[in-house]
């Protein structure tokens, strides 16, 4: 699960983004609000961590701005303004949640993982598809009852998939949902994961539509 991080405290910045990475989630860190607004605009990030005192442009104006254009990723406000006026001014701008720092780093995750599954009308923690459950808080797969050991990178594909299960997602949109800055990403790294989840998970589970990209099917009837 790919996320962007809005903060300019570089000691804090760098405990958030490490915790995550810990826990699952891809993340990339700006320090700016000018920067947080581009990626936000740019990126189809899962989730957005976004503080209220950014430089250039302040994290509450971010988020008004990229309301007003459409952009519907579930924010986590975290912040160290803790009057109730500010409180009722970011959840009024926007703000899918908004938690006052210091934070624990589990709460952190489950509050995030909370606002995604949400936003894709999952109202379960576990995933389910066919004979195949997913636990994002335990990252773990199972199929018809017996564990699955995945990769990290093919659990995080999984995790994608049945998220937007019954969506067409191309390859390039995948990419994106996957990998942070910086990481290398072969030209047929989404070809060779999905044929590892086939070869563990089934050959019905993730469909290939030809010229376009991979749908993950809701059920045994439904069709891409």
């Amino acid at each position: 699960m790919r996320i962007l991080l809005a903060e300019d405290d570089t000691l804090l910045g760098e405990g958030l983004r490490a915790g995550l990475q810990q826990l699952g989630f891809q993340v990339d860190w700006v320090h700016d609000g000018l920067a947080a607004e581009r990626e936000l605009r740019a990126n189809p990030y899962a989730a957005c961590v976004l503080d209220l005192s950014l430089p250039l442009k302040d994290g509450l104006s971010v988020l008004t701005v990229i309301r007003g254009a459409g952009v519907t990723l579930p924010v986590f406000v975290l912040t160290a303004r803790d009057a109730l006026h500010d409180r009722v001014r970011g959840l009024d701008a926007g703000a899918d949640d908004y938690v006052v720092k210091p934070v624990d780093m589990r709460e952190l995750a489950a509050r995030l993982r909370a606002l995604v599954r949400r936003s894709h009308g999952q109202p379960q923690e576990c995933l389910m598809a066919r004979d195949v459950l997913l636990d994002p808080a335990a990252r773990a797969v199972h199929k018809a009852g017996e564990p699955v050991l995945l990769s990290s990178r093919e659990f995080d594909l999984l995790h994608t998939l049945m998220l937007h299960a019954g969506r067409v997602l191309s390859r390039e949109q995948l990419e994106k949902h996957l990998y942070s800055w910086g990481q290398e990403v072969e030209s047929n790294a989404i070809e060779v994961h999905v044929h590892r989840l086939r070869r563990k998970l089934g050959n019905a589970l993730i469909q290939t539509v030809r010229g376009v990209g991979y749908v993950l099917m809701r059920s045994s009837s439904a069709s891409p």
